[in-house]
């Protein structure tokens, strides 16, 4: 029996065989990968949810949620970014007379 079936394009028109269509594709290494993906986006999804869930406890103990976002994102930058944006920002407010 042959593993060929008939593909269409979007106006239902066929467009020839599958494997004449997509040539060498490998479905099982491909279907592979599509799956790994979608487990992935699952858990970053629930990550998300986790750290929702943080955030709002943090706000619950008194926490300024918004500074708290503030403070991860310098952590992640190097020393020598956060001192650039620090003395660009007193640069700043000090031209603003602030």
């Amino acid at each position: 029996m042959a593993n060929s079936s008939t593909v269409t394009d979007a106006t239902g028109q066929d467009v020839g065989s599958d494997n004449a269509q997509w040539g060498n594709v490998a479905a099982d290494r491909l279907r592979s990968i599509v799956e790994r993906i979608e487990r992935l986006e699952e858990e970053r999804k629930a990550l998300g949810s986790d750290i929702k869930d943080i955030y709002s406890e943090a706000k619950s103990a008194g926490f300024d949620v918004k500074v708290l976002r503030q403070l991860i994102s310098i952590r992640k930058k190097e020393p020598a970014e956060v001192e650039e944006q620090e003395t660009l920002l007193d640069v700043y407010r000090h031209a603003l007379g602030m």
